[in-house]
């Protein structure tokens, strides 16, 4: 069998940052479907599950209502890996174009307060493995340290 094209990417030199993983034709849409890396694979811890679940919760519930881009929200959801998460958005975009975005999605969560939406037995699947300290703590992390003075090596995958 043929390789997938994210099992092509050179994990030992990837770095945290925003990439765009592929873009498919959909009937007559582009969809674009970014790489979110938030730690270093293979070379720092990965986030733990509850911390994951959190983030995904608290990011998916923050794009699906923004204003411009939640009616080209697919899908927000994390690697298999624990190292990040995927964003499907209908549209053809570059990294670039979506860096604002994710500092607003990134700060909203770093900034939470309260309940996370949908942490519930009714609601979800498993809503006890949740960590939002955790959560806000990668949030701020990966604010200050990837998406505050991103440049053009963590916008595009290394060679």
């Amino acid at each position: 069998m043929e390789k997938i094209t994210s099992f092509t990417i050179d994990h030992i030199k990837l770095q945290p940052g925003v990439y765009v993983s592929r873009k498919d034709q959909v009937g007559d849409q582009v969809v674009t479907t970014f790489d979110i890396r938030m730690t270093s694979p293979n070379d720092e811890p990965v986030m733990n599950t509850g911390e994951v679940h959190a983030l995904e919760h608290l990011g998916a519930t923050f794009l699906r209502n923004h204003k411009e881009f939640g009616p080209k929200i697919l899908y927000f959801g994390p690697m298999g890996c624990r190292t990040g998460f995927y964003l499907l958005l209908t549209g053809d975009y570059q990294s670039k174009d979506i860096v604002g975005l994710l500092k607003e999605m990134f700060s909203f969560i770093r900034d939470y307060q309260g309940e996370i939406p949908g942490a519930s037995a009714k609601d979800c699947g498993n809503y006890l493995d949740m960590n939002l300290p955790m959560a806000k703590f990668w949030a701020n992390r990966y604010l200050h340290n990837t998406l505050k003075q991103i440049d053009d090596a963590h916008l595009v995958y290394p060679g």
